[in-house]
């Protein structure tokens, strides 16, 4: 029984997609409440940053 391949892509990213996600909430759960603090207020400066970069 051949396997289709878009089905292996569809697999693949899920799988990525999961282990990234349980990656992060690890990350955040490890991480001292300030640090997530101070993450979370600079992101908007970075998004912007980012965008304007993206401008030129």
């Amino acid at each position: 029984m051949p396997l289709d391949p878009s089905l292996v892509v569809i697999v693949v990213v899920c799988t990525a997609i999961v282990c990234a996600t349980v990656v992060c909430v690890v990350a955040l759960l490890r991480a001292d409440r300030a640090d997530i603090t101070a993450v979370v207020r600079a992101l908007p400066e970075l998004a912007a940053t980012l965008g304007q970069r993206r401008r030129r």
